[in-house]
Order: C-alpha cells, then sequence, then structure tokens
C-alpha cells in the first residue's frame, strides 16, 4: 500500500525513527510464499508510478521525478482475512524470520536504487504520522504467478 504524502514521520517510543517530505509513504507486507523477484518488481513500480503531478496538475510524475522521499514501514496487518469472523487472521502473512529478511531486502534495494529512504522498525509497536497529500492511497500487489 503505498501513500502519496507531504510529510511522513514513524515514531517508536516517542522518537522519531524515519522521517521523509514530499514522497510516497510505503506500507509494506511480506505474505507466504512472497520473493526477491515479487519485491524487485515492487519497487521498480513504486519508483515509476506517475502519481506526483505535473505543471498541468495531472498525475504525470514518479517520486523520482520530484525527488521525494520514500518512508518503508512494515504492516504484516495488509495481510489480514476477515472472511471468517470479526477477529482477522493473519495466517497469509510470512513467517516473522521471512517477513523480516524481505523487509530487510527490500529496504536495501531502495536504499541502493533511491537517494532518500526513511524506514520504520520491524516488528515494533510505532507511531505513524502523515499528511496524506490528495488523498492518494493505491494498493499494490506483485501477484507471484505473473513471475515467469
Amino acid at each position: 500500500m503505498i501513500q502519496r504524502v507531504s510529510q511522513a514521520r514513524v515514531l517508536v517510543g516517542g522518537e522519531v525513527i524515519g522521517e521523509i517530505g514530499i514522497g510516497l509513504l510505503v506500507l509494506l507486507c511480506a505474505e507466504r510464499g512472497d520473493s526477491e523477484v515479487q519485491s524487485d518488481k515492487l519497487l521498480a513500480k513504486i519508483l515509476k508510478l506517475r502519481i506526483f503531478a505535473d505543471d498541468g496538475g495531472k498525475m504525470n510524475r514518479s517520486v523520482q521525478d520530484v525527488a521525494g522521499g520514500l518512508l518503508i514501514v512494515s504492516q504484516f496487518t495488509l495481510a489480514a482475512d476477515v472472511s471468517g469472523g470479526n477477529r482477522p487472521s493473519f495466517t497469509g502473512a510470512a513467517a516473522p524470520d521471512e517477513g523480516r529478511r524481505l523487509y530487510d531486502y527490500f529496504v536495501a534495494q531502495a536504499r541502493a536504487l533511491h537517494p532518500v529512504v526513511g524506514t520504520g522498525q520491524f516488528a515494533a509497536d510505532m507511531q505513524v504520522h502523515l499528511v496524506n497529500d490528495g488523498p492518494v492511497t493505491i494498493p499494490l500487489r506483485i501477484d507471484p504467478l505473473s513471475i515467469q
């Protein structure tokens, strides 16, 4: 899930651990069976997605075009399944060790390809503050079956 923001920050224990100005808040969830290939495709899509306004006011610029930041926050609750009742099931989320490995991989790749990257803290109780610009919120998912 991505949100176009004018600013965003993550706090853990009252301390800011990651923040950006204009850019994208990336709420990242690793699901069972996800891989580095999906991670790479997702990052490429995020960096090129044209959801920032050009001079004419049309969504025609990417986060790279506007020199925006990425704030990457792990959020396993995006894998919630509420079809079986009122209490969400998170069995679709990757196991914690695998989720951490894929999160760390995604962050490392983002830092290698983009100059401004902030993060949350995996498995921490975080407070995420953001000003959603637009608002623009877009769910993104790379289907494992689409990777050949």
